[in-house]
């Protein structure tokens, strides 16, 4: 199992030991490539102004950050094309499709940026190029293999001429013209074969040599070399199999190709029903939404990965994980325990008696513990983490249909029908490849996110929600928390009075993108609550589904690859048309 994602730099942790590893591939892959060149590749992510292109590191890595192969391409803005400067999988790889999975993210990278094509260099296969048979047959490999996307060497031309007339083996320059099958003229030929020249070869091929070659671009477009290896050569097809993604693209109403938000259920939901009046965080609150979300055409539902404990943990004391994953234990099945003694939290008097410990970990009445807890809970924070390596791979939107929801549950202590954060639990997952905001828009407080990263700039935590004197959790959520130590003004809270319009809500979140925007962050977390609707029992606003699309698209428009996590909303009824005009509004402006 393998995911694909942009590593941007080499500062957070993970990039760095993704960038580490990158390096160590190049030099078992590309033992000719000097040292030097190689450990230029950290400075060409940071600085594309200096080499002239924008560097794009592509990883195929795993959940532990073990790098199995990578891309690395080049793009230049300033004459509309991309290089792919190289392409490698580690020497124990032994998965099948992780360069074909890398070369196809390449090319998604390169029709995203516009390009006219990708241009790059391959040995040739051509025995009087390269004498050496065992060579020349492992250099057909590649060409074959680049041939199944439509690539091919340009012919006709002096580039796999030698700068030195004793070298063997120079370079066919191979074209892939993408989607669009068009092949660049003369003049555009001859303007990026300069580039290419110019900009990676400038220490090695003299100018005459240079001038020579270009010259040499006559054909008007350039002529593409016979297919060799490919049977039908006006099919661009590639083998399904060989490639470990696939996003599925829709039209909206102007007609531009939209991307598909992903979708993870929680489909171990129901187990966390408790069956008994008033309790309205119920198995109903999944499927009313899940009737609303079939059919749009929107969404495209991924599978739900399982995912080590430390992700949790990384976030949530040890103590309440513990005492979590020990309720299918001490709480016998069908039977749910409501906390009703607090004591005052001391480390040293935690009580003994098992029907006593909740209210030593819960911080309201009416949150229950019960036999299924952990499970229910776990699985909601995987569908999160799962939805995050999506981001990670393809950027976009991600949407996590959970229940349990999550964001009341703070470090230590859970409530508000809350036990496990699954929003604060992606952040922190995803606060390892960047900046990451969480912007909490639930009728109520995301305390828990506050508490969990209060102490952090890495995570900037913003929270609309109605006021703390007359809304729950009542004792947090207040203008003047703005953060600890490090995290002082990462957290920024907006309190609202009882029934505003929806327009007065407009402009607070207009102000709370706002400090997104200046945060800059790599990932975008909604905690999504549906809350604010019309009718819920709840809250006090009315929203309808025209504002929900309204504030979908305000946040869409921020452009930043974001995860959606559900949290509140409990009027059955609404839930599902006020999700989905949310998502069509978050879409259609997402950038």
């Amino acid at each position: 199992m393998f995911r694909i994602r942009k590593v941007t730099d080499d500062i957070y942790p993970m990039n760095k030991h993704a960038v580490e590893q990158v390096m160590d591939i190049m030099r078992q892959r590309f033992s000719a490539v000097d040292e030097e060149k190689i450990l230029l590749i950290p400075e060409q992510l940071r600085n594309p102004l200096k080499y002239q292109f924008r560097s794009i590191l592509l990883v195929a890595d795993n959940f532990n950050g073990n790098v199995r192969g990578f891309a690395l391409l080049f793009h230049a803005p300033d004459l509309d094309f991309c290089y792919l400067d190289y392409i490698a999988t580690h020497k124990e790889q032994i998965t099948s499709g992780v360069g074909g999975a890398l070369y196809e993210r390449c090319r998604e990278e390169a029709i995203m940026l516009k390009s006219c094509g990708i241009f790059m260099e391959c040995l040739p296969d051509d025995p009087l190029l390269c004498p050496e048979l065992d060579i020349a047959q492992q250099n057909a490999i590649r060409l074959k293999f680049y041939e199944r996307y439509g690539a091919r060497p340009i012919i006709n031309t002096l580039y796999e001429t030698p700068v030195n007339p004793t070298d063997n083996c120079a370079p066919f320059l191979v074209f892939d013209p993408l989607e669009s099958r068009q092949l660049p003229k003369a003049k555009t030929a001859q303007k990026i074969v300069t580039a290419i020249l110019r900009r990676k070869y400038s220490d090695y091929c003299p100018e005459e040599y240079i001038s020579r070659v270009v010259n040499s671009f006559q054909d008007d477009p350039v002529v593409l070399r016979d297919y060799h290896y490919v049977k039908h050569p006006d099919a661009n097809h590639v083998d399904p199999a060989a490639i470990s993604h696939e996003i599925k693209n829709t039209k909206n109403s102007h007609g531009k190709s939209k991307s598909n938000v992903f979708l993870s259920v929680n489909n171990e939901h129901a187990i966390h029903h408790v069956k008994e009046v008033g309790y309205v965080e119920a198995p109903v609150r999944i499927s009313a939404i899940m009737k609303s979300l079939e059919g749009s055409g929107i969404f495209t539902k991924i599978e739900v990965e399982k995912f080590s404990e430390k992700h949790i943990r990384a976030v949530h004391s040890n103590d309440l994980v513990d005492f979590l994953k020990k309720s299918e234990v001490n709480f016998p099945k069908g039977n749910s325990v409501y906390p009703y003694v607090f004591p005052i939290r001391n480390i040293n008097r935690r009580p003994k008696d098992v029907s006593v410990l909740p209210g030593y970990f819960c911080i309201d009445t009416f949150t229950p513990i019960h036999h299924n807890v952990w499970k229910a809970a776990s699985r909601a924070v995987d569908c999160a983490l799962s939805c995050a390596n999506k981001l990670i791979a393809h950027n976009g939107l991600a949407y996590a249909l959970v229940r349990p929801p999550g964001h009341h549950a703070e470090s230590n202590v859970f409530g508000g029908f809350c036990y496990l954060n699954s929003a604060a639990v992606a952040a922190g997952y995803l606060s390892k490849l960047g900046k990451v905001a969480i912007l909490d828009i639930d009728y109520h407080h995301g305390n828990g996110q506050q508490d969990i990263f209060y102490r952090r700039k890495d995570v900037l935590t913003i929270s609309i929600h109605g006021h703390p004197s007359t809304t729950y959790p009542y004792f947090c959520g207040f203008r003047n928390e703005k953060g600890e130590g490090d995290g002082l003004g990462f957290n920024i809270n907006y309190p609202f009075q009882e029934g505003i319009s929806a327009l007065d809500y407009r402009l607070i979140l207009a102000e709370a993108l706002k400090q997104i925007e200046n945060f800059k962050p790599t990932y975008l977390v909604i905690c999504l609550g549906l809350d604010t609707a019309k009718g819920d029992p709840t809250g006090t606003l009315s929203f309808a589904p025209k504002d929900f699309e309204k504030n979908g698209r305000m946040i869409g428009s921020l452009g930043i690859p974001t995860l959606v996590v559900q949290e509140g909303g409990y009027l059955s009824r609404t839930l599902g048309v006020n999700a989905l005009n949310f998502f069509k509004g978050l879409r259609d402006a997402h950038k």
